[in-house]
């Protein structure tokens, strides 16, 4: 079996392909803190109650933003996998031309959506994702990386405002009943919630023109979902669709 991690800021979500098959996988907070042995306890744990033998684990990939959690996961997979794990960016490359100016900036997070987003569409790819950050990633036709945007993550934007305006509560984010809301809490959630829908139209569509021809658009990431039923933006929405490109780099790079 294959595992597949990513790891994001704030959050790391991995998974277990048979083959091609996602077998099971987990959303987890990114915890800076633990040690190596800490997330080899927890992530053997998570295979036994999941009914799953992490002894059949036998390759594992990793995507990460977040330098000081590689070298843990590394020695985690490696103490409690028995495997070596091969790392996008680090030792293994997602095989397709990066034309970004200096390629090495670009997030290995993002490189694996655009391989993953190839194998769904034969148009130009917009990838948005709901990360920390958002990021706009544009992939052309001919299946090169162009570069995109990058913007403060919604939940970054909310945090700012509750820091930054001493008389404004913190919220949930959810969608108000009505646009106009008429106490703090729904204008708040009004403003992040539809003036977040514009920022990504607009890039969305400033990115379109620039393609130019057919596009299709992918969101993804832990928030995709809470979007996409707002606006109509979206030709599909897969908060999975990391974990599916670790896997095609895998295969098309390793095996």
């Amino acid at each position: 079996m294959l595992l597949v991690i990513d790891v994001g800021n704030t959050n790391t979500v991995l998974g277990v392909y048979r083959e091609e098959q996602l077998v099971r996988h987990w959303r987890l907070q990114t915890h800076h803190g633990r040690t190596s042995d800490e997330h080899g306890i927890f992530l053997r744990q998570l295979f036994e109650l999941s009914g799953l033998d992490a002894g059949q684990v036998d390759s594992a990939i990793i995507s990460c933003v977040v330098p000081p959690m590689e070298r843990l996961l590394i020695e985690m997979i490696g103490d409690y996998f028995a495997c070596e794990p091969r790392v996008v960016g680090a030792d293994i490359e997602p095989g397709i031309p990066v034309l970004y100016d200096d390629p090495s900036q670009v997030g290995a997070d993002r490189l694996v959506n655009a391989v993953a987003a190839l194998q769904k569409f034969d148009t130009a790819v917009i990838v948005v994702d709901f990360g920390t950050a958002t990021t706009f990633d544009a992939i052309s036709a001919k299946g090169e990386y162009l570069g995109g945007s990058i913007c403060p993550g919604i939940t970054i934007s909310s945090e700012s405002l509750f820091r930054a305006a001493s008389k404004l509560p913190k919220v949930e984010l959810a969608k108000p009943p009505e646009v106009i809301g008429r106490n703090p809490v729904h204008s708040i959630q009004s403003g992040l919630l539809y003036g977040y829908i514009g920022q990504i139209r607009e890039v969305v569509t400033r990115m379109k023109q620039q393609l130019g021809g057919p596009v299709s658009v992918v969101a993804t990431g832990g928030l995709a979902g809470f979007f996409a039923d707002e606006t109509d933006l979206f030709d599909t929405v897969d908060d999975l669709l990391t974990l599916e490109g670790l896997r095609l780099v895998y295969d098309q790079q390793v095996r």
